[in-house]
């Protein structure tokens, strides 16, 4: 079994169908997990039959415990795979997840953003989680920012094929500008607005570690990753009367839904309602 060659296949035919850069890495990413395995048993993917892939997704579930969004990652990818590689439809539909995890976003207060920032000294680190916070971005969307995506003259920030490979902008802000400026003199990027130190797109994982880090650093007492900062983000708007619809165009949700997850936490904070602890 060629994986290197099944891989380039599978992700040039998903190129042609025009899915985005993250959703190719994510499905050929998958892919490559199962077919790594099947690779000790079958010599070729097609002798791999529903059962089989079954026993896979159990297998991960059980050894990996993997999530739920994950879990429906894996299953829709080797259908994907197996439909447009081998025309050949899977009766595996019973193996997405039927009860969905209705989990409140994790976000840290204005005040933690600040001890956040105050905690770090290196300007282009600064700047990674001031756009994250500032701007509301998904990881990939932050990495995928090219300078011509900063428009200083309107204050905007584009977003190119973000999920669902829709374009989008969101507001620049006007102390974000004034850093990304002293940035831009001291690292001269010269193609994406955060690049690596041999230039190109800087990595998932150095983003992953800035705000780990910073994290310690400020003292945190919860986890705190790139989607925390998204999530505070919404968050504080909504806590400062910003109306849910642009809400959810900044953070480019297609459905309301999605963005109403965000109210559960704004209308306890806001509201006057004591515990009866506290009226014994």
């Amino acid at each position: 079994m060629d994986i290197h060659t099944l891989i380039k296949e599978f992700e040039q035919k998903m190129l042609l169908q025009r899915y985005s850069e993250n959703s190719i890495r994510n499905y050929s990413s998958t892919i490559k997990s199962f077919l790594e395995l099947a690779k000790r048993k079958y010599k070729h993917p097609d002798e791999i039959d529903d059962a089989g892939i079954e026993k896979y997704i159990l297998w991960k579930v059980e050894k990996h415990c993997v999530s739920v969004s994950y879990q429906r990652l894996i299953v829709a990818s080797i259908d994907k795979f197996y439909q447009t590689l081998y025309a050949r439809k899977l009766n595996i539909k019973h193996l997405y997840p039927t009860r969905k995890v209705k989990s409140l976003p994790n976000y840290i207060t204005k005040s933690e953003i600040k001890k956040l920032l105050k905690a770090v000294d290196n300007k282009k680190h600064r700047c990674i989680i001031k756009m994250l916070y500032g701007a509301g971005l998904r990881l990939n969307e932050l990495l995928n920012l090219k300078l011509t995506d900063i428009n200083s003259q309107n204050m905007l920030i584009y977003i190119r094929k973000g999920k669902g490979n829709k374009d989008r902008v969101v507001m620049l802000s006007e102390n974000l500008l004034t850093e990304l400026r002293e940035y831009f003199v001291l690292y001269k990027p010269k193609d994406y607005l955060f690049e690596g130190q041999d230039g190109g797109m800087y990595s998932e994982k150095s983003v992953q570690n800035v705000v780990k880090n910073a994290a310690l650093k400020a003292g945190a007492k919860k986890k705190v990753t790139p989607h925390t900062l998204r999530h505070s983000f919404a968050t504080h708007l909504l806590e400062s009367g910003t109306d849910i619809r642009f809400i959810q165009q900044l953070l480019g949700h297609s459905s309301i839904k999605t963005t109403e997850v965000y109210t559960h936490i704004t209308d306890i904070t806001k509201s006057k309602i004591k515990s009866p602890l506290d009226i014994l």
